[in-house]
């Protein structure tokens, strides 16, 4: 199956699964531990320390809100609800940009200085035509008097490129210099520098390849870099999303002394020679899970539930190490 006919295959699916409206506690798996809304896709997680609150932000629905960003908030990291979205309407420059945008996606969340910068993905199913763009505020706390997301414009665009600019993640090197991974099936995962506190690309950047499965239709996107006792963790999805129980999803992980790599798996295989060590897959009713975030040592990702008969929903693992590599516990 070619690239487009593959995605496009999914277009419906996803579309049926945002219009579902939040689940209550009675609907919810009883191994989850999670109530309220946590219908999200594409979480990006800020854990809460003592006494704040917790967010996710995920990606948006196409009936609510233009489709922007969506935000969730609890005050335990169990107990969910809706708190609204980024803004009522999408900036009027990503219909020009992107022609047909309806949900924005894929989120990513970073503080830098005070500033929060929030990152995500415009685009359609099936084509390349995409763009990264950037919000910042001051506060992730609605209720805060200066609580503002300003628009910031482009951070990438691969009208015409050889990779995909969705699934934006950040990370910063020993060195406090930001780095953006990105990128969806085409020519594989992609990184390339930032500079604070702009957050958009330094001067002369340019992206380069950081894994590829080296096979059509190149299944791979949404990474994650995390920094971890002097190491860089790439995390990313692979296969098939958006498919309700027939969804392929899985998270699997490589590792580089070098943000910018080269990364392996626990095998050593490049994962520029398609390498990745499995992290999480489907496990009974959790179908698919992906499109993973981590924030204080809290794994995020999405799943299709078969309790909730394939609608997808929100997952939350701890993350424990072994041996230098990352494994997943159920609280």
């Amino acid at each position: 199956m070619g690239l487009a006919a593959a995605l496009a295959a999914v277009v419906l699916v996803l579309s049926a699964c945002a219009a579902v409206p939040g689940a209550t506690a009675e609907q919810e798996p009883a191994e989850a531990g999670l109530s309220g809304d946590i219908f999200t896709h594409d979480p990006a997680l800020v854990k809460g320390g003592d006494g704040e609150s917790w967010f996710i932000y995920s990606t948006g629905n196409g009936q609510v809100a233009d489709g922007n960003i969506q935000i969730r908030r609890s005050t335990d990291g169990r107990n969910w609800e809706h708190a609204g979205e980024v803004w009522q309407q999408k900036p009027a420059w990503l219909a020009a940009a992107v022609p047909g945008v309806d949900n924005l996606w894929a989120p990513e969340l970073y503080q830098h200085n005070g500033t929060w910068y929030l990152y995500y993905s415009a685009s359609t199913f099936g084509k390349n035509l995409s763009v990264i763009a950037l919000a910042t505020n001051t506060t992730l706390d609605p209720q805060d008097p200066g609580y503002e997301w300003v628009d910031r414009g482009q951070v990438m665009s691969s009208k015409g490129e050889r990779f995909n600019a969705i699934d934006p993640g950040i990370a910063e090197d020993a060195d406090g210099t930001p780095w953006m991974s990105f990128g969806s099936f085409w020519t594989g995962l992609q990184l390339v520098e930032l500079e604070w506190p702009s957050g958009l690309p330094a001067a002369g950047a340019e992206p380069v390849t950081i894994a590829d499965r080296k096979a059509p239709p190149n299944a791979i996107e949404a990474p994650y870099i995390l920094p971890h006792d002097g190491a860089f963790y790439l995390f990313f999805s692979r296969d098939f999303c958006c498919q309700g129980l027939e969804s392929t999803y899985n998270i699997a992980v490589g590792k580089s002394d070098s943000i910018n790599g080269p990364y392996v798996d626990a095998e050593g295989k490049a994962l520029l020679d398609g390498g990745g060590t499995p992290l999480l897959g489907t496990d009974g009713g959790r179908v698919g899970p992906g499109g993973q975030s981590v924030s204080g040592g809290t794994l995020a990702f999405h799943y299709y539930a078969e309790e909730l008969d394939g609608a997808f929903r929100l997952g939350l693992a701890e993350l424990e190490w072994k041996d230098g590599w990352p494994t997943v516990r159920w609280d």
